[in-house]
């Protein structure tokens, strides 16, 4: 390492054998610019280090100039570093960062080369420019992975939604019976006796219902007032099933939803409590009859 004295009698440093030697190539000092090698006293010209005299003409050059900058090393731009920052951020923001780290990237290029040395980071903003612009490239391919994984997990989560409130359904029919001398409740009213047991009327609407019904669930009619040992295959048997909408609606197969709200499924609970999505083809093997 070397201490430099600059044509205004500054003193800078210390500065590495590599660094003078990238000053020598820019003009900024010469063989008569005086330099103290660490660990001496005694400073001598750069044309009498042996290190360096090969690097001027013989004669020593001209006399040293004011440097058009200064010699010591310049700071490291902030906007390089955070253009590099929010490109690898972008990984994580869907690019969105990205976009920020390459309008950073590219004024840190112009800051650094229009300072004449004053700032350095030049590696780094060309880096951050770099991941920055890819980020924004890819940032479409990104969204096109991942919003069909967004639906799909929304999806998941409605059809679970249904699920619970069917299953609260099944449970309050259950309950129902239990004070009615084991009997569900009549077709025409289900909906206005089972109040008591659901705890919410949001329990018998779909997340993805029409909002304008009350009610997305129908009660299979055939069950309407029977007493539940007289269900003969009651994991078999539908109590409750997804359709359209409306209050106290019951009835059959041909209540089912037209288009089922949750993929190629429609929620049905049985009536033994348990609730399944049911694949469209397999409707027509559940039992309906007690």
């Amino acid at each position: 390492m070397y201490k430099i004295i600059g044509a205004d009698n500054a003193q800078y440093g210390p500065v590495s054998a590599e660094q003078i030697r990238a000053w020598i190539e820019q003009g900024r000092v010469n063989g008569q610019t005086r330099a103290q090698t660490e660990g001496s006293a005694e400073w001598k010209t750069l044309a009498e280090l042996s290190e360096f005299s090969g690097l001027f003409p013989k004669g020593g050059g001209a006399p040293p100039v004011l440097p058009a900058v200064p010699l010591t090393e310049g700071k490291t731009s902030a906007l390089a570093i955070g253009s590099l920052v929010l490109g690898v951020m972008g990984f994580f923001t869907m690019g969105l960062t990205a976009l920020v780290g390459l309008v950073l990237g590219i004024a840190a290029l112009v800051r650094i080369n229009r300072s004449k040395g004053a700032l350095r980071g030049n590696g780094l903003a060309i880096a951050g420019t770099v991941v920055s612009g890819v980020m924004v490239l890819i940032l479409p391919l990104m969204a096109a992975m991942l919003l069909p994984a967004l639906a799909r997990a929304k999806g998941r989560a409605q059809s679970i939604n249904c699920m619970n409130n069917m299953k609260q359904l099944a449970l309050g029919g259950m309950m129902y019976a239990t004070d009615n001398k084991d009997r569900f409740p009549q077709a025409e009213n289900w909906c206005d006796v089972l109040g008591k047991y659901l705890g919410s009327p949001q329990v018998c609407v779909c997340p993805v219902g029409d909002p304008a019904r009350r009610c997305h669930y129908g009660f299979n009619a055939s069950l309407s007032g029977i007493e539940t040992k007289n269900v003969t295959s009651p994991a078999e048997t539908v109590l409750f099933f997804e359709i359209e909408g409306g209050w106290n609606q019951s009835g059959g197969r041909d209540l089912i939803l037209a288009r089922p709200r949750h993929g190629s499924t429609v929620g049905v609970a049985f009536a033994d409590g348990h609730v399944e999505m049911v694949a469209v083809k397999r409707l027509t093997k559940v039992k309906w009859e007690p």
